[in-house]
């Protein structure tokens, strides 16, 4: 008796992984590495690979970004290098031109830009009141016209001031946070700040899926009722930025005893 339960618990177990799994990497369709960072080097990030965003995060001047405090700098080790095998991108307390923040905000706009396909991007946040780190996407080419209503994909983003969730949020003309109708979920970990975590998406014509560790937690699918809902039918290119401050990040002020405070990047990966 004690023989068939052991067996009927072996049984259970196999299936319920198998069920998970299933579920987990079932939608994980494409197996093609087709662009990659290892952040195998030592120096500033490759070139060929990354180019940056300067200046700051008021929209007014620079036409983006959600009023955030740092100055995003180029081609500045202080705030973005790579060394033992991963991208470092650091936010720092410092008088740089009109701010009193430094950081970075590569992007890979021209040198890496897909329409469809999966990214993994392995990461440890930085942590503190005022952090904002971000994974995310957006158009190269804007073909909808200007956001949100070309589009926008949110891989990761977490908020110092709530440092155990990571969240992924979809933007289109009929989604986005200005009218509250952003298409967000999150998932809850302790370890964000302590700890590397492989944060996923896969996107096909029909739906983009978000992972964490290769856990599927939230899926938004295409309406099929054209671009307002879905303008995901064109090429997008990646950004990893770590911002200070700003509408959402900034909610409850920043701490400037935090800094200086970094997003480590074991890699970046995408296939199709």
């Amino acid at each position: 008796m004690k023989g068939f339960k052991k067996l009927i618990g072996i049984v259970l177990t196999g299936l319920i992984f198998l069920l998970c799994n299933s579920g987990v990497y079932g939608q994980r369709t494409y197996k093609k590495l087709v662009w990659a960072d290892e952040f195998n080097y030592t120096g500033l990030p490759d070139s060929s690979k990354w180019s940056y965003d300067l200046g700051n995060g008021c929209p007014n001047i620079c036409g983006w970004g959600n009023n955030e405090q740092q100055y995003y700098t180029s081609m500045r080790a202080e705030n973005a290098r790579t060394e033992n095998g991963n991208l470092i991108i650091e936010a720092k307390k410092e008088n740089f031109k009109d701010s009193k923040y430094t950081s970075a905000r590569l992007i890979s706009k021209n040198k890496g830009d897909w329409k469809y396909g999966r990214i993994e991007t392995r990461a440890k946040l930085p942590a503190g009141r005022g952090m904002w780190p971000a994974i995310w996407m957006l158009p190269t080419q804007w073909n909808y016209g200007g956001w949100p209503h070309s589009g926008e994909i949110d891989i990761m983003e977490n908020v110092g001031y709530w440092p155990d969730s990571a969240l992924s949020s979809i933007h289109t003309g009929a989604y986005n946070h200005s009218i509250n109708t952003q298409k967000t979920k999150g998932v809850n970990r302790k370890d964000l700040s302590t700890a590397f975590h492989v944060y996923g998406m896969e996107w096909t014509a029909d739906s983009i899926s978000f992972y964490i560790d290769g856990l599927l937690y939230h899926v938004f699918k295409n309406e099929k009722t054209g671009s307002e809902a879905w303008p995901f039918d064109q090429e997008f290119h990646l950004l990893l930025n770590v911002a200070v401050g700003g509408n959402w990040g900034g909610k409850y002020g920043v701490d400037d005893k935090i800094f200086p405070q970094r997003m480590e990047v074991d890699y970046v990966r995408v296939y199709q």
